[in-house]
């Protein structure tokens, strides 16, 4: 790099700290714990800032949002309601018994021509998403096999949770659990179900198990736990060096209910820093560098649209989250286990253990994954739910082709 190129990046990182110190300074609340975690994705926002205007990025974001057909599936949509009142939307895409003979290629080579038998697929997803974030799964999928995505409370087109806006109280996993339920009860209330959770919908499958276990024995027939945990989250470092992680925990819980009771402030604060939030984003989302930006700007999307004091109410759950003895009663069923090896958010030693437990689990391993590893590697996830689907009896047995669309080498255990 040229003396003036390096001159102009340590001016543009000094440009995007200031953006952040702003912010912290409009809050006053946010100090160290914001700063720690802006601190990896800043550099990669100045070198940004260098050649890209702000007013280029704004367009740039615009034209994505317009054009991309991601979160776009829409299925019939229903009602359930918690044990506290809280309304919880949910859609349904049914088996289109007439589409068998018109499926794509694709389809074909993942499910074969014949009708699947009649087991519902309920798909959960994650802390701050949306079931818009299962897009690519929901687009494989339909028409194939009835499936439910719903969204959790306070997320997406769901109520704001009633425990938590009326007695101000923070959501727990087990309440999550007890939601799935009720959503199930609405939306599949007979019939063999298989359960897919990413990430805090991995730990509501869980809660769903410990509370439920009737359910799980009579009913559950497959289950795919995607980048999730079954506790000990609290060691999780976030990629960040020991000494910013523990800054993080000592100060992020507080920091997070302070910025809650000021979430109009806050959320002024996040529109005026948002390219510093969208690398914050992406870095803690994908692993690779080739990541389509219009996937980048979906994430995005619904990560920004969790409003601050929702992010307040979930977080202290997954501290005390501790489903691990619940996992026993998925044995003797067909479980993928599934998580990218580039996961800072719950990383891929979380989903090892989980099928250290699981012994008779597929393991899957992606390399050059994040978190999002639905969306950032969709056709091996894709995939390995369809191999799901047909060990669990729900689409034909020897349906899938071998290998196809393994977009990148996988670690198997089972």
């Amino acid at each position: 790099m040229s003396e003036s190129s390096a001159e102009a990046a340590v001016a543009a990182v000094a440009s995007a700290s200031e953006a952040a110190a702003g912010w912290r300074r409009a809050t006053g609340l946010a100090g160290a714990a914001i700063g720690v975690i802006a601190a990896g994705a800043a550099a990669g926002v100045a070198i940004e800032r260098m050649t890209v205007g702000r007013g280029m990025r704004q367009k740039a974001r615009l034209a994505l949002d317009s054009a991309g057909p991601y979160g776009s599936l829409r299925g019939t949509p229903g009602k359930a309601y918690a044990d506290d009142g809280t309304e919880l939307y949910y859609e349904v895409d049914d088996v289109d018994p007439e589409s068998a003979p018109a499926l794509s290629p694709r389809r074909r080579r993942l499910f074969g021509r014949k009708a699947p038998a009649p087991v519902t697929v309920v798909f959960s997803h994650g802390y701050c998403l949306s079931q818009d974030s299962w897009h690519f799964q929901r687009a494989a999928l339909r028409g194939v096999v009835r499936t439910v995505h719903w969204d959790q409370r306070s997320h997406g087109r769901s109520a704001r949770g009633v425990a938590q806006t009326q007695e101000g109280r923070h959501v727990d996993i087990e309440q999550l659990g007890r939601d799935l339920k009720a959503v199930i009860d609405a939306a599949a209330p007979e019939g063999p179900l298989v359960l897919v959770g990413h990430s805090m919908g991995g730990m509501t499958v869980m809660a769903l198990a410990d509370q439920y276990p009737e359910l799980i024995r009579e009913r559950v027939v497959a289950t795919a736990l995607v980048g999730t945990s079954s506790g000990r989250l609290g060691e999780v470092n976030f990629g960040l060096p020991v000494a910013g992680v523990n800054a993080v925990r000592r100060v992020l819980p507080g920091v997070l209910k302070a910025l809650g009771q000021r979430a109009e402030l806050v959320e002024k604060g996040r529109r005026a820093t948002a390219d510093l939030f969208a690398g914050i984003i992406k870095r803690y989302s994908f692993s690779s560098r080739d990541v389509d930006p219009a996937i980048a700007r979906f994430a995005e999307r619904m990560i920004e649209g969790t409003p601050i004091d929702v992010v307040a109410e979930f977080y202290p759950a997954f501290a005390d989250h501790d489903k691990t003895e619940a996992l026993a009663l998925f044995t003797g069923m067909p479980v993928l286990v599934l998580a990218g090896v580039g996961d800072l958010v719950t990383p891929s030693e979380h989903s090892e253990a989980i099928a250290d437990l699981l012994p008779e689990a597929e393991l899957v391993l992606v390399p050059d994954a994040g978190h999002l590893v639905m969306l950032e590697h969709p056709e091996v996830v894709t995939d390995r739910l369809a191999d799901l689907l047909t060990r669990a009896g729900a689409v034909p047995a020897g349906a899938t082709v071998s290998g196809y669309g393994s977009t990148s080498s996988t670690a198997r255990r089972g």
